[in-house]
C-alpha cells in the first residue's frame, strides 16, 4: 500500500498509525496538497489527502473509508472500532466528532492563511464547534475508567483525538486552555508518549 500525505495532517496521520499497528506495511510518500498537487492529482482528483493506494491499485480517498477497510484484513477481535453494539455506535459517534472538530481546525487555519481579512463571524463559529466537541468528549472521558476508549486497548477514537488534538495545538498555539478539559489532555498524552505516536509525526509545516 501507499499513503499519500505529511503527517501534520491529523488525518493522514491516523491512518498512518492504524496500519503501523496492525503491522500493515505500506510506503509513505509525504507529498503536500499544495507544493504537490500534481503528484496527487493521478491518484486523487480531488488532491486531497490522505490518499490510500491498494496494492491492487484502487484508490481510497477518505480517511474513515481507508480505516474501515483496514478492519476488514484483520481478525473481528483485533479490530479498531468495536463490531458489536452498542459500543461499535459510540466509538464511531466518538470518532466523528474527533475528526469534525479537526476538519474545523483545518477550515480554521485556512480561513485565517489564505483570506486578507478573516471572517470574524466564520471564525467564532468555527471556534464554538470546537469548544463544543471538547466539551463533549471532556464528559464522555470523565465518565470512564477503561484505559482507552472503548476498552483496555486503543482503538480508531484514540487515535483520531490524539491526532486532533496535536494539530489543534500545534495549527492554533494557545487558542484552547487545554487545562480546561484535563481528561482529554492526560488521555492525549499517554498517547503521544507510545513510540507509533511518536514514529509517525511531524511538526506542522505551514503550506505556502
Amino acid at each position: 500500500m501507499i499513503l499519500i500525505g505529511q503527517y501534520d495532517s491529523p488525518f493522514v496521520r491516523r491512518v498512518g498509525i492504524a496500519l503501523t499497528l496492525y503491522g500493515i506495511p505500506f510506503e509513505h510518500r509525504p507529498w503536500s496538497t499544495f507544493g504537490e498537487a500534481d503528484k496527487i492529482r493521478p491518484y486523487n482528483p480531488l488532491t486531497r489527502v490522505p490518499t490510500l493506494v491498494l496494492d491492487d491499485g484502487e484508490v481510497l480517498i477518505e480517511s474513515h473509508l481507508m480505516l474501515d477497510y483496514l478492519d476488514s484484513l484483520v481478525p473481528a477481535e483485533q479490530a479498531m472500532f468495536p463490531r458489536t453494539e452498542p459500543l461499535r455506535r459510540r466509538a464511531l459517534k466518538a470518532a466523528a466528532l474527533a475528526t469534525g472538530m479537526a476538519d474545523k481546525a483545518v477550515s480554521l487555519f485556512y480561513e485565517k492563511r489564505l483570506h486578507t481579512e478573516a471572517s470574524k463571524m466564520w471564525m467564532d463559529r468555527c471556534r464554538l464547534q470546537i469548544e463544543g466537541v471538547l466539551e463533549t468528549l471532556e464528559t464522555d472521558r470523565a465518565a470512564q475508567t477503561s484505559a482507552f476508549w472503548c476498552g483496555d486497548r486503543i482503538g480508531h477514537v484514540d487515535i483520531a483525538l490524539a491526532a486532533a488534538l496535536r494539530f489543534l495545538n500545534d495549527a492554533h498555539p494557545g487558542m484552547i486552555e487545554m487545562s480546561a478539559f484535563p481528561n482529554l489532555a492526560a488521555h492525549a498524552a499517554k498517547l503521544e508518549a507510545m513510540p507509533v505516536f511518536k514514529t509517525i509525526a511531524q511538526a506542522f509545516v505551514a503550506p505556502g
